[in-house]
């Protein structure tokens, strides 16, 4: 028997309550380790990257984005949507170039992130990039606006202590700076 056992909730039934163009929202019933049953609604996510993608000084790229949920200008790092059956390298590739103009020759994958583990399946794959070349002008999604700025990691970190950097993708992420 599983250690775990008596922590796991098993699906009886799914329903689609919502399905945009992004999202999906799910409305499932379960049931609970004492057999019990209860309802849990979550959001499907597609999934998405984020990047620390290094210049030659050894500052990071960063985004200064307006989000519309929140609606306010955020920094962060450049990150986007993993498109169906895309590799997540290709995707941290692709949105890199879209979003900033650059192009990297040294890719490592760094780990994941589950954003809101409450209510949503999202994952964030995490890279590094280095051997940063610029390949010519952003390549922005259709009505997407955003500026390319750089900090050094050193400033960006301090960005979160101040509460410059809020989105728990960026934060996640610089964390990795600090690996061993």
């Amino acid at each position: 028997m599983n250690q775990d056992s008596h922590l796991i909730e098993t699906e009886i039934s799914s329903e689609a309550v919502f399905k945009g163009v992004l999202l999906e929202v799910r409305k499932d019933n379960v049931r609970l380790p004492n057999q019990a049953e209860s309802v849990r609604e979550y959001i499907v996510h597609p999934g998405a990257v984020v990047i620390l993608a290094f210049l030659e000084n050894g500052n990071l790229l960063f985004e200064r984005q307006f989000r519309y949920p929140l609606r306010r200008i955020f920094l962060e790092l450049p990150a986007g949507k993993i498109d169906p059956g895309e590799a997540i390298l290709d995707t941290a590739r692709r949105e890199l170039l879209e979003e900033t103009g650059y192009v990297a020759a040294s890719w490592e994958y760094l780990g994941v992130m589950h954003p809101c583990i409450g209510y949503s399946d999202e994952r964030i794959e995490i890279f590094e990039a280095r051997d940063l070349k610029l390949a010519g002008e952003k390549q922005l999604d259709h009505n997407e606006f955003l500026d390319v700025v750089e900090l050094a990691p050193a400033a960006a970190k301090e960005a979160v202590w101040k509460g410059e950097i809020t989105d728990a993708k960026s934060i996640t992420a610089l964390f990795w700076l600090d690996r061993p």
